[in-house]
């Protein structure tokens, strides 16, 4: 049976959806699925198991696969069932007979006597039997039957079939594995081939774990050569009794997946020599997937003998090859369904067209020539001309067809098979239409926080009129045409007078076309006339923005191009040019009072001196005569005021001062009359000083609030000689600036010598 036996197993799978061929065939489930499989007979599910018979006598019952399998390229196989055997059995005979596992090309298909255990006469293919039943003693026992060959002994008994090579009996095994009982046996048979001798099979079969059989066994009879069975279970009672049963059947399967079992590739003959050469290798992935994982064995149909070089097999006419697929790593079936279908027919290159881009209106495109459609056959080598006669003279050879740059042309290409046919084909070369685009400008308003820039959206602008098209923007050509550092945020794309790039693909073609976006940032218009001022505080006046806006608005709210009645503050107006609008701040400053800054008294004269403001300034000292000059004479003793303004004629200030009493001789002789002088009226005035120098200018003597701001011509204590004296008296007045005020003179001491 050799390989035969796991393709069997492999086959179980073709009932299976799909190209996938690994799985494990089973009896399992409660109750047991039996779908695929016929029951005989006497045998029936019961919920998780198969009863083969009942505990009666002359009872038969099978089960076995419902389509014959055929088997092959199996190296190695497995199958693990669960047996119980049990019952009251007969007073007679006790117990028996046994059953079988098999592969068989004529199974059961009614009745068999109980010696046979289930298996009919002349029954071909492998048979592991399990007997209880000694037929020469008539006793009970535990023994394993296995005949590789033709059950054709006397009474169909296994039991008595001793081929040699082909058969194997144990010993009893009552005494350690007890097949009858109420519990399950589990069994393991395995099937390897044998590499010394490659016709058998090594059988081992373990029960419990227990080995009960391990070598090597030759097909005999009608077992040799035999290449379809049926996989089963059958039991017979015969003239003894007793339950025989079976569950969790399990079959192992392993055939490598094959994407496609028939290959029909092109060849053709040398037509010098008759004959082709083709590498079989080649089609090695159309078989499976990754074929580097797998052993790929090559024959010529009906020859045993392997192809010794299928990368370069020679052949003529038509001719079969049967591919055997093997996965080194797989513990089971290699897969031998695979052919490759050599029919030579006459070989013709097409002639093919192909069309490039011409890029940007270069002119040319660059094509690559070796895609070009000329033959759908693989492993060709092709040669690529400009013109007929340069590939018939075999000059001029196109060096770079993968990237040939021209414009509409026709070449020609010589194209070589790999079993030497030769064929030539014209290749048109054309030109996609031109991606029509058009430069155009694109103006946009200065962003207020950075008047050179603005903020453009680029898709705004039509650069195209054709339907179908992508845009993709980049700050150079160079970019451009590279790709490189494109412009993401188009549509607010903020950048200063210059210029951008469109790169415009059409979707159909992937040809391109480049235009050119020229940026203009409009830049803003400020009114010229539009200027701060200066005014008095409790002025009004009129702003005007000037004309040629096309509106205005002003932060009044007016819309008018001047507005009047204006303040002192800070104001702004939006004026509009075309669609640009900016904001123009203006502000109308109150002008700068003058501060007087001192006055200086000099008996009846007071001069003012002025400080701030803006010159010149008047003054005056009624507030209704003004005068250029910051000198008044002939001022009234006493209390006055002085009013100065300066150029912008604004309200006048105004400071008190006190012209003080003016006294130049004194007669300290201590009658009552001008004994000293006395400012005790000045004293408040802040910072009040009476200072006294001789006529070197030494200070002899200083009135303060201790003597009461008098002096009574005495100097340390001591009268001062007669003679005259300067005194200068000085304050501030008490107004916010706190004016400082001096006042001077000269005054005659009479003393008595």
């Amino acid at each position: 049976m050799k390989k035969n036996i796991l393709f069997f197993l492999l086959a179980i799978l073709l009932c299976l959806p799909g190209k996938s061929f690994s799985q494990t065939y089973q009896l399992a489930g409660n109750p047991v699925n039996t779908t695929g499989w016929d029951l005989v007979s006497d045998a029936v599910v019961d919920n998780d198991f198969i009863r083969l018979t009942t505990d009666q006598t002359s009872r038969y019952g099978a089960i076995k696969l419902s389509t014959p399998i055929t088997l092959s390229y199996c190296d190695k196989w497995k199958v693990e069932f669960d047996f119980r055997i049990d019952g009251n059995g007969t007073t007679q005979f006790g117990r028996g007979d046994g059953f079988t596992f098999w592969y068989l090309a004529n199974p059961p298909t009614g009745f068999v006597s109980g010696g046979g255990l289930g298996i009919p006469a002349n029954a071909s293919g492998l048979m592991v039997g399990f007997d209880i039943f000694n037929n020469t003693t008539e006793g009970q026992m535990s023994k394993v039957h296995l005949l590789y060959g033709t059950n054709n002994t006397a009474g169909n008994n296994i039991e008595f079939n001793n081929t040699a090579g082909s058969t194997f009996h144990s010993p009893d095994l009552n005494a350690t594995i007890l097949f009858v009982g109420n519990t399950y046996r589990h069994v393991e048979v395995n099937g390897e081939t044998d590499l010394s001798n490659p016709t058998n099979w090594i059988i081992k079969i373990k029960i419990d774990g227990t080995l009960i059989v391990d070598q090597s066994f030759a097909p005999s009879g009608n077992a040799a050569g035999m290449t379809q069975g049926y996989f089963g279970f059958s039991a017979a009672t015969g003239g003894a009794s007793a339950r025989h049963s079976i569950k969790n059947a399990k079959v192992f399967v392993d055939k490598v997946p094959i994407l496609n079992n028939t290959i029909s590739p092109f060849v053709c003959t040398n037509p010098a020599t008759g004959h082709g050469t083709v590498d079989l290798t080649s089609y090695n992935s159309q078989f499976v997937n990754n074929p580097g994982n797998y052993i790929f064995t090559y024959y010529v149909l009906g020859d045993p003998v392997p192809i010794a070089t299928p990368s370069s097999f020679q052949y003529t006419g038509n001719t079969t090859i049967k591919v055997v697929i093997k996965d080194p790593t797989s513990t089971l079936c290699d897969n031998g369904d695979g052919v490759i279908q050599l029919t030579p027919t006459p070989f013709a290159a097409t002639d093919a067209t192909l069309t490039g881009c011409n890029n940007n209106n270069a002119g040319t495109a660059t094509f690559d020539l070796d895609a070009a459609n000329v033959t759908t056959l693989t492993g060709t080598t092709k040669e690529f001309y400009p013109t007929l006669y340069d590939l018939n003279a075999g000059t001029n050879q196109i060096t770079n067809p993968f990237s040939y740059a021209s414009g509409p042309a026709t070449i020609y290409v010589k194209v070589t098979t790999a079993q030497g046919c030769v064929s030539t084909a014209k290749v048109t070369l054309k030109l996609h239409p031109e991606v029509t685009v058009n430069n155009v400008p694109i103006s946009s308003c200065f962003i207020e926080t950075n008047s050179s820039t603005a903020l453009f959206n680029l898709s705004s602008v039509s650069v195209t009129l054709m339907t179908g098209t992508t845009k993709k923007y980049y700050p150079s050509l160079t970019d451009a045409i590279d790709g490189t550092n494109e412009i993401s945020n188009f549509t607010t794309y903020i950048a200063p007078s210059g210029v951008v790039y469109v790169k415009v693909t059409s979707n159909s073609t992937g040809c391109y076309s480049i235009a050119k976006i020229t940026l203009t940032v409009i830049p803003p218009t400020y009114s010229p006339i539009l200027k701060d001022k200066i005014i008095c505080m409790e002025s009004k006046t009129t702003l005007d923005a000037g004309p040629g806006f096309n509106a205005y608005e002003w932060s009044t709210g007016a819309t008018t191009q001047k507005i009047t009645n204006v303040g002192v503050g800070t104001y702004w107006v939006k004026l509009k040019t075309r669609e640009c609008s900016v904001v123009q701040t203006v502000t109308v400053y109150a002008s700068e009072n003058p501060v007087v800054s001192s006055i200086d008294i000099s008996g009846s004269t007071v001069t003012v001196y002025v400080k701030g403001g803006t010159p010149p300034y008047q003054y005056s000292i009624d507030n209704v005569l003004w005068q250029d000059s910051n000198t008044f004479t002939n001022v009234v003793r006493g209390e006055a005021k002085i009013y100065v303004k300066d150029n912008y004629n604004c309200q006048p200030i105004e400071v008190n001062i006190t012209v003080p009493n003016l006294v130049n001789v004194i007669t300290p002789n201590d009658d009552g009359i001008n004994d000293s002088i006395d400012y005790s009226a000045l004293a408040v005035k802040k910072g009040l000083e009476v200072n006294i120098y001789d006529r070197y200018g030494v200070q002899i003597y200083q009135a303060n609030k201790d003597n009461k701001y008098r002096w009574d011509g005495t100097a340390n204590g001591r009268r001062v000689p007669t003679g005259n004296y300067w005194y200068s008296v000085s304050w501030n007045e008490n107004n916010k600036n706190s004016t400082p005020v001096k006042f001077s003179g000269w005054i005659i001491v009479k003393n008595r010598d």
